[in-house]
C-alpha cells in the first residue's frame, strides 16, 4: 500500500506546526499532534503510528473504539476519546483510554469517576468549554465553567488536567482566533484564581482547518483528522 500521502500530510502539518509556535515565540516540542482518526482505517493508524511516530491519537465514537481496539492498541500509543460521550457508555471505553476530551455534565463527571474506581484508576479529563456559547453544542458555557470545575474537583477519581474546546466554523481563519483567545483566557482566570495547586493546565483546541490559530492562542494539543488522512 503506498502511503506516501500520509508522508506528505505529517510532514507539511508538523511544519505549520513548528512555524506557528515559533510565530507565538513557543516551543514546538512542548506541542501534541493528536491524530483524530475517526476517517482513517486500521492501517493507516498503524502506518502514522509505527512509521511516522504519532503516539496520541483521538477516537469519536464509542462503537468505532470498541471495533478496532485490539488491532490499534499498542504500549507506547496514547488513545484518547474527543468526541460526544454518552454515561452509558463511559464503561466501555474507561480501560481504555489515557483522557476524555469532552467532559460536559456533572452526571457523565460521576459516571467516568464510577467507573475508574471500578477499575483502581483515575481518569484524566478535560473539561469542554462552548466558546462560541452554541446553544446546539455541547460543552459548557464560558460563564458556567468555574463553578463548573470546582464541582469536578470533588471526585477522587478524576483528574482535572485542563480544557478542551470546538470553536464555530468561520468563514475566515483569523476569526477563529477570538474563540480560541477567549478560551485560553478563560483557563487562565480559573486556574490561578481556582485550581492554582493543580500543575499546568492542558489546553485542547483547533483542528485540520484552525491549527494554526490555535497554536498561536495557547494550544498545547491540536486534534488533526481530514488535513492528515486526505489523499
Amino acid at each position: 500500500m503506498d502511503y506516501s500521502y500520509l508522508d506528505r500530510n505529517v510532514a507539511e502539518i508538523r511544519e505549520k506546526m513548528k512555524k506557528a509556535a515559533e510565530s507565538a515565540g513557543r516551543d514546538a516540542g512542548d506541542l501534541t499532534l493528536l491524530a483524530a482518526i475517526k476517517s482513517a482505517d486500521v492501517a493507516e493508524i498503524k502506518y502514522i503510528h509505527e512509521s511516522l511516530g504519532i503516539n496520541n491519537v483521538g477516537e469519536n465514537r464509542v462503537q468505532q473504539l470498541l471495533e478496532r481496539y485490539e488491532n490499534i492498541r499498542s504500549d507506547d500509543l496514547n488513545i484518547h476519546f474527543i468526541g460526544t460521550l454518552q454515561t452509558n457508555k463511559v464503561k466501555y471505553i474507561i480501560d481504555k483510554v489515557c483522557m476524555i476530551h469532552s467532559l460536559d455534565s456533572l452526571k457523565l463527571a460521576a459516571e467516568i469517576d464510577k467507573q475508574a474506581r471500578k477499575h483502581g484508576k483515575s481518569m484524566d479529563v478535560l473539561v469542554e468549554i462552548n466558546s462560541g456559547e452554541e446553544e446546539n453544542k455541547s460543552g459548557i458555557m464560558p460563564d458556567e465553567a468555574e463553578a463548573f470545575c470546582l464541582e469536578v474537583m470533588k471526585f477522587e477519581a478524576l483528574n482535572l488536567r485542563g480544557f478542551m474546546t470546538m470553536a464555530p466554523k468561520c468563514e475566515k481563519k483569523e476569526e477563529y482566533c477570538k474563540y480560541f483567545s477567549k478560551t485560553y483566557q478563560l483557563v487562565l482566570d480559573i486556574w490561578t484564581k481556582k485550581l492554582h495547586n493543580i500543575s499546568r493546565p492542558i489546553i485542547s483546541m483547533g483542528m485540520s482547518e484552525s491549527f494554526e490559530e490555535a497554536i498561536a492562542q495557547g494550544a498545547d494539543i491540536v486534534r488533526v483528522g481530514r488535513k492528515m488522512f486526505e489523499k
